[in-house]
Parts: C-alpha cells; structure tokens; sequence
C-alpha cells in the first residue's frame, strides 16, 4: 500500500453473545428441552437445591460488557414447566467509547408455567452505555418472578456514574395483550442521579415484579418489610428500593425469599448463586 494511502478506520472487536433456553415437562418433571449458546455467553446447570426446581446459571465468559457489545437472551417455558435463571456473578458494563451496549431478552411462559428471573446486579461503570429491553410473553395462570438491580458506578472503589447513558426498558403481556409497560431512561447521570426529587444520590436501585394470583397478599407483606410496593393492576405487583448498593442488595434478596416461599411454594430462601 503507497505511503501516502488513506489509514482505514479501527474498528474494535465487539462481543455478540446469545442464548436460548427451553424447558417442557415429563411424568419425572421439568426437563431441559432446548439449548443454544454463543460466545460469550455459557449456561450452566447446577444441581438444585432439595425442593427448589431445575436452576441455569448464566456466565458472561469475558468478564463484562463494553460499548458495542450485544446480547440476545431468550427463555421458553412449555405448559407447566418451573424454572430459575440466575447469574453466576454480578454483571459489568465498562465505560464507552461511544457505542451503546445492547442487551435484549425474551421470557415466553406456557399456561400454568413458572420463571424465577433472578440475575443479580448490574455494575454500570462511569462512562457505561447500555441499552437494555425485556419483553415478557404469559400464557393463563403462568407466574413470574423476576429482580433486576442496577448500581450507579463501581461502589466498593467509591466511583460514581457521572457521565453515561441507561436505558431499561419492559413490556408484559398476557393473554389479553399489554399488562405493563415501563422504560426508565437516564441521559445525563451527574445531574439526575443527584437531582432530589429524582434518585437523590442513591448508589443503586433495584425492581421486584411478580406476576401471579397472590400479588396483593405479597403486597402487603413487602410493606410490612419496609418495601415501596405497590399494585399497577389485579395480578402484578410491583416493589422498587433505592439508595445504598449493599442495602438494595441486602433488601432485594430479602424480598426474594420471602415472595419465593409465599407465593411461588419455594424454598423461603435466596438460590444458591446469591449466595456463593
């Protein structure tokens, strides 16, 4: 190439990691029905705990997200299939260089159906862009159970988000169509994770959504706990927490456990991967 050619542009490499899931049932119960994987997304399978159903631990095998990344998450639940999905560890978005990390993922439960959605917290590193949408499909009389938790910056090195962008964005529907929408959308992290009316300086925030018969009962019990919850419509409750990323943590998993054992039939106790 002559000397004086144009340089091409750098182009970084970029992660497009995937995974589909599948579970159905046999007369001995749950069952792995299908499994797809892509680098660098791997799913494991752990041996439950007595009385808890079959559990896939999710394992981001590059240690983190940068921008530009994409992931394509997916989980299918036959007619009366129960399962929990965990992460292995918390999850890292790293500072951008520009791009947005993208994450999509899709629950698609069959009648009757159970799905303890359970990763734990999101890091979101200062500079960090993600771009994260869930879309959630329940058939008549599925149940869901599902946490996210993200925290504002790497809080054990006492670094803050300050520059940035989130999107997080969920639909549910059941069998009559739309049940819930949400978007939460941060565009200037300096200026709206201190606003007081906003966020008010918390570290984190974490988001508790179950869906199934029992959500006013759990309602109240989470109030009674100290959780913000609350019911946007018969059959789904909704509970948030804010503030410090070791009390959300600690707040959310208590949560966990307890709507596990009152609502689901579940063992009243966080899976094993919270705990590990």
């Amino acid at each position: 190439m002559p000397r004086d050619a144009p340089a091409l542009p750098f182009r970084h490499q970029r992660a497009d990691g995937a995974f589909e899931l599948g579970f159905g049932t046999l007369s001995r119960g749950t069952v792995l029905r299908h499994l797809f994987q892509q680098a660098p997304l791997r799913i494991l399978f752990p041996g439950p705990e007595p009385g808890e159903p079959p559990t896939a631990a999710l394992l981001n095998c590059a240690g983190g997200l940068a921008g530009g990344d994409a992931l394509r998450q997916s989980v299918r639940l036959e007619p009366g299939a129960r399962a929990t999905l965990c992460t292995a560890a918390a999850e890292k978005v790293y500072r951008s260089l520009g791009p947005d990390t993208r994450i999509g993922t899709r629950l698609s439960l069959g009648a009757g159906a159970v799905l303890e959605w359970l990763p734990q917290e999101t890091i979101l590193f200062d500079g960090a862009r993600m771009a994260r949408r869930m879309q959630v499909e329940l058939a008549e009389g599925a149940r869901l159970l599902a946490v996210e938790m993200l925290v504002f910056g790497r809080a054990a090195a006492g670094e803050r988000m300050r520059a940035g962008a989130v999107f997080d964005g969920w639909r549910l529907r059941g069998p009559g169509g739309l049940l819930w929408a949400d978007a939460l959308s941060i565009a200037d992290p300096a200026t709206e994770l201190a606003a007081p009316f906003g966020f008010g300086g918390a570290e984190a925030m974490a988001m508790l959504l179950l869906a199934a018969p029992e959500a006013e009962a759990m309602r109240d019990l989470l109030r009674d706990a100290g959780a913000a919850a609350t019911l946007p419509r018969p059959g789904l409750l909704l509970a948030r927490w804010l503030g410090g990323a070791t009390p959300v943590r600690r707040a959310a998993g208590a949560a966990i456990a307890l709507v596990r054992g009152a609502a689901l039939g579940q063992p009243a106790r966080l899976p094993r991967l919270w705990t590990t």
